[in-house]
């Protein structure tokens, strides 16, 4: 059987003298690997770069197998970033993310257009941070573990939601998360919806709180039951972004 879908390169692993195996995430097919033969060589090792975009077909006997890929580089993002140490490291927090999360094979294409439009902005500093808090949020959402950030959890009033419970993951407003503050988590305003002074262009301190939010949900729902830990290079990411 075959099939031709666009991808984004997560890894690759070497396999035998010339061949490597890819993992892409495809907008179609979701997350999917193949065999690469001549990966390994000159012509392809610019392709083969996590992050880049590739128009990729598949071909094996059987859908279960493993297959191989054909690829064709549409965009390198990877190479773009070589002098934004930060911004790479987002690139490669976001691939890990997905290798370690998402089902293989199962089509997630909301996923894929967010993470693309993630790699587009990755060379304008004062906007992919925000982009990427709202990714992983859109991530624990096609995981099944979606946050509700729209109305607060105890009033259900829309405005002044300021804090998220780590136990449900329910928005709260002000007033009800006054006694609580140092039980919830900061709720920061470009993750809202109907907020009356939402900023075009969120703090660093927004920016904090978004990826501590996302990464609270993401490391206790979706990490914690597979004993797994956020990857260490979204780490680094924070670290260089906060520094």
């Amino acid at each position: 059987m075959e099939w031709s879908d666009q991808g984004l390169v997560l890894s690759v692993n070497r396999h035998g003298e010339s061949s490597v195996i890819t993992h892409l995430l495809t907008r179609d097919h979701g997350r999917h690997a193949g065999l690469v033969r001549g990966g390994a060589g000159r012509r392809l090792r610019g392709t083969l770069q996590a992050g880049n975009k590739v128009r990729a077909t598949w071909r094996g006997r059987l859908a279960e197998h493993l297959g191989s890929y054909t690829l064709e580089c549409d965009a390198a993002y990877a190479a773009g970033l070589l002098d934004s140490p930060t911004a790479l490291e987002a690139l490669n927090a976001a691939c890990a993310l997905i290798l370690s999360l998402l089902p293989e094979r199962e089509p997630h294409a909301a996923l894929y257009d967010g993470l693309e439009l993630v790699l587009n902005a990755l060379q304008n500093d004062s906007v992919w941070p925000a982009l990427f808090v709202r990714w992983e949020v859109g991530l624990l959402q096609e995981l099944g573990f979606g946050l509700d950030l729209e109305s607060c959890a105890v009033t259900g009033q829309i405005h002044d939601l300021t804090h998220v419970s780590p136990r449900t993951g329910r928005a709260v407003c002000r007033v009800q998360a006054l006694p609580y503050q140092d039980r919830l988590l900061r709720l920061p305003v470009f993750l809202t919806h109907g907020q009356v002074a939402a900023p075009d262009s969120p703090k660093p301190g927004d920016i904090q709180d978004g990826f501590r939010l996302s990464g609270y949900f993401l490391e206790s729902r979706a990490l914690a039951p597979q004993d797994q830990a956020l990857p260490l290079s979204r780490a680094r990411m924070l670290a260089r972004l906060f520094r």
